[in-house]
């Protein structure tokens, strides 16, 4: 069986920002993506995130409210890998 999908809801997208709300189940990924724009991701709980890239994987542990930023051009499939829902809100950066 594979693993669920993650579910986006867009919340705002202009001609400066695209605003999304992820959010993961147990095991959720949003399969292999790459980000066409910089962003912020602003997690909404505490846990791990599991990140698949040219590198490997790696596992992040995230802090409720505590953003991080990324540039343009990331590849990667992210991976809930909590035992319990996991949500973000990632903030992307358009080219004006």
């Amino acid at each position: 069986m594979s693993d669920p999908h993650a579910v986006p809801t867009v919340k705002v997208d202009n001609a400066r920002v695209r605003v999304t709300e992820w959010r993961f189940a147990p095991g959720a990924r949003t399969g292999p993506h790459r980000h066409e724009y910089a962003y912020v991701v602003v997690p909404l709980t505490t846990g791990s995130l599991a990140a698949t890239g040219a590198t490997g994987e790696t596992t992040n542990a995230l802090r409720a409210g505590e953003p991080y930023y990324r540039d343009a051009g990331v590849e990667h499939d992210v991976r809930n890998a909590n035992s319990f829902e996991f949500a973000f809100i990632e903030i992307e950066l358009k080219d004006v």
